[in-house]
């Protein structure tokens, strides 16, 4: 009879402490979960396997892994805010599979997806023929983001600046330079690059956010 104490204790004070290690972590729906997100979860959940299956040992030296992943992914979220880098390094970047109603084959082949995988995603979203689709993203959680075609609107908003920093490869996708997004920025009244936490443009329209002042 103790020993099922033992495992019914255990196991509302492990339930419990799931519940407040994810709470911190911060809010994601499942289909979002990042490749770093998903092995934390799962080394958390055999580590509350094994501290509720051995009653025999101590409860807190078994616990403790659990405290350490959870200082690690706050850690790698505070420096990951700091650093576009990093996010792309932890995270990954959004691969553009169909661009302008073209399949880009290399960006398939970059991310080991298939026509397979393209023609299933698209078939979840109801959508029945790639000739329809104007754009279509897959994102970092491997969900595939589409725009199907539509006369009044074109192209998509392309972020070029993100915490200050100018996104080259975006610039070259729509075809400008450093040095054509400085002068458009000026226009605008903007001289510092540094004061801009993010911009993006879609049909010759510039969006701007700037850094909260402390």
């Amino acid at each position: 009879m103790e020993e099922y104490m033992i495992i019914l204790f255990r196991t509302i004070l492990i339930y419990t402490l799931i519940v407040l290690i994810f709470r911190l972590m911060g809010k994601r729906e499942i289909g979002e979960l990042s490749i770093l997100d998903l092995v934390v979860f799962i080394m958390i959940a055999e580590i509350a396997v094994v501290a509720i299956e051995d009653i025999k040992a101590p409860l807190l030296p078994t616990l403790m892994p659990m405290f350490i992943l959870l200082f690690i992914q706050l850690l790698l979220a505070f420096f990951s805010l700091k650093s576009k880098k990093l996010r792309d390094l932890i995270d990954g970047k959004p691969t553009i599979i169909i661009n302008d109603g073209k399949i880009d084959e290399q960006a398939m082949k970059s991310q080991r997806y298939n026509f397979d995988d393209l023609l299933l995603q698209l078939r979840e979203k109801d959508i029945r023929n790639i000739a329809d689709v104007e754009f279509a993203i897959l994102e970092t959680s491997g969900k595939l983001s589409v725009f199907e075609k539509d006369q009044s609107i074109s192209g998509i908003t392309m972020p070029l600046i993100i915490d200050g920093i100018i996104q080259e490869e975006n610039l070259s996708k729509i075809g400008q330079t450093t040095f054509w997004l400085r002068k458009e920025l000026k226009k605008q009244g903007c001289i510092n690059i540094k004061d801009i936490s993010f911009c993006s443009y879609q049909d010759g329209i510039f969006y701007l956010d700037f850094f909260d002042k402390k």
